[in-house]
């Protein structure tokens, strides 16, 4: 499974690749934003994406709403890591197609059960 994670800051990034990691899930990429993410999704094959929500550029709802409106696409999961816990930003990323979503900061724990829930047999 190859996973693309997107977000502006460099140490999130890392943590987020190093818990996929550890709860096996090896094969990550990253980008830095919204635009950054697109040119790979076009260019290569990804299994999921997790994004961050406030990035320069192209944010992770507009990278969401790119990624649905797009055929090529439109299959892969998305999960919204985010420091945001407003509810109309909740609401819209539903309403945009998110696949899963974790409020920042989130335990590996966490994360492994999204995993295991947009993945069951992973």
């Amino acid at each position: 499974m190859r996973i693309l994670v997107v977000d502006d800051m460099a140490s999130m990034r890392s943590v987020i690749c190093h818990i996929l990691d550890s709860i096996g899930y090896a094969n990550t990429e990253s980008a830095v934003d919204g635009v950054h993410a697109l040119k790979k999704l076009r260019n290569s094959t990804f299994d999921l994406v997790v994004s961050d929500w406030n990035m320069p550029n192209m944010n992770g709802q507009d990278l969401l709403v790119n990624i649905r409106d797009d055929e090529q696409l439109q299959h892969i999961p998305v999960l919204m890591v985010t420091a945001e816990t407003e509810k109309a930003i909740v609401i819209n990323a539903a309403k945009a197609g998110v696949s899963a979503y974790i409020v920042k900061p989130f335990t590996p724990q966490q994360l492994q059960e999204k995993m295991a829930l947009m993945f069951p047999q992973s």
